[in-house]
């Protein structure tokens, strides 16, 4: 089995960052252990003790790269990057490697297996299902956070869209990544550091790992490990732009690639403003389409296992009145699911958009004969047609008609009309 970095596609100088940091808090670890371990065998000399501190400095000095105290451990670190750049992977393979039992992420221990199974007992994950995290949710996982590792090393929150944390959520995080609990590590992720996705207070205290687009030649060679063919797993790499989860969907997913087609034939669609509209809806359709597929099963279970806790389909008297104050709870859970279905239908709509404007961004290059491949090979024709017809400028003006869709929907404008007014763009130009 690979180490837990291998899944970090093309973050070379990211990988080697969080590995100084986690050999230099196994450092930490082993001093600590000395320490306690010669404090329990009875009285300690001075001296002896600030020995032992100075060791346990020394390995995490080491462990750090020497000459360089910033590549150390820390409390609180923020992964940012473009979608698709692997900014979750980085944060549960670093959590994994703190929590590895033979070094810095071997990817065999029980540690590192249990952490990228998401089952390790020190290890909080926080994956928004709606809109936002609220502080509901973030105070509780900074009380959990508070307590002792059950394993004796880390205990680890990893926060997933640390930008969609609400302002409440986030001053209860703040708290915690000011004042930490003892060997308590905050992962978190987000697409900036701008003020916009993450406050400026909480940047203030955390250690930021850049993380960029990966090239598709290292999507590509993934793949080809996982198994696919080198040949789709090329042409796979080149369409998610550098997306590799997009990527691997395409790889294996042969409706993902129908959707794709879908969209990509947009631009022929185009002809007047009814097929304008016609081309919207049937985005925003399949859009709500791909998403409730995606969401249905888990909605379902949900439910279930929520009305057997309730006691439905029980007989007696309690069970009977459990059921009638449910209401409330049965409630919550439907708003929970309502607002996670909404992100998921936001979610699929994005990536046709991510798709719509590879195929504009493909026109362009070829309008101005830039020395550059296309991102849809299979639609190059098509591009190439429509650089002769519209020109560089035409092909700008539709690309930034897409982008500014994007744009609209993440301020929460209505994806209808969003979408809507960036048809009729593409159409007029």
């Amino acid at each position: 089995m690979p180490d837990v970095f291998a899944d970090l596609v093309g973050q070379d100088d990211a990988v080697d960052t969080l590995r100084r940091a986690a050999a230099s808090a196994a450092a930490v670890l082993r001093g600590a252990a000395a320490a306690h371990a010669a404090a329990t065998a009875g009285p300690v000399d001075p001296d002896d003790a600030d020995a032992l501190a100075a060791e346990a400095e020394a390995e995490a000095a080491e462990g750090a790269g020497g000459a360089d105290p910033g590549a150390g451990m820390t409390h609180a670190w923020i992964f940012t990057g473009p979608p698709g750049s692997g900014r979750s992977v980085a944060a549960r393979a670093f959590a994994a490697a703190l929590q590895c039992l033979r070094g810095t992420g071997c990817g065999e221990c029980q540690g590192c297996h249990t952490t990228l199974a998401g089952t390790h007992a020190d290890v909080r994950l926080v994956v928004p299902e709606g809109l936002s995290i609220g502080v509901g949710e973030m105070r509780a996982l900074v009380l959990r956070a508070a307590s002792t590792p059950s394993g004796g090393r880390w205990q680890v929150v990893i926060v997933e869209d640390a930008d969609r944390l609400t302002e409440a959520a986030g001053n209860a995080l703040l708290k915690a990544v000011e004042e930490p609990p003892p060997r308590t590590v905050f992962l978190l992720c987000a697409p900036s550091t701008h003020p916009d996705d993450v406050s400026v207070t909480i940047r203030s205290r955390c250690r930021v790992v850049p993380l960029r687009q990966p090239a598709p030649e290292a999507v590509a060679e993934v793949l080809v490990r996982r198994g696919v063919a080198p040949e789709v797993a090329r042409w796979a790499a080149a369409a998610a732009q550098g997306h590799v989860g997009r990527a691997r969907r395409l790889a294996g997913d042969p409706e993902a690639r129908s959707r794709r087609d879908a969209v990509l034939a947009v631009p022929r669609r185009l002809t007047g403003v009814g097929a304008a509209f016609d081309a919207a809806s049937a985005l925003i359709e399949a859009a709500e389409a791909e998403a409730e597929a995606a969401v249905v099963e888990s909605d379902a279970a949900e439910r279930a296992a929520l009305q057997t806790a309730l006691g439905a389909g029980g007989t007696g008297r309690g069970a009977a009145g459990a059921m009638r104050g449910a209401a409330g709870q049965l409630k919550e859970l439907e708003r929970r699911q309502k607002s996670r279905a909404t992100r998921a239908q936001r979610d699929a709509l994005d990536r046709a958009l991510v798709d719509l404007a590879g195929f504009y961004r493909d026109a362009l290059t070829m309008a101005l004969r830039a020395p550059v491949a296309p991102v849809h090979t299979d639609t190059a024709a098509l591009a190439e047609a429509g650089a002769q017809r519209w020109a560089a400028e035409g092909a700008l003006r539709r690309l930034e008609a897409v982008l500014e869709c994007r744009a609209a929907i993440e301020a929460n404008v209505k994806p209808r009309i969003a979408v809507e007014a960036m048809m009729l763009t593409l159409w007029k130009g």
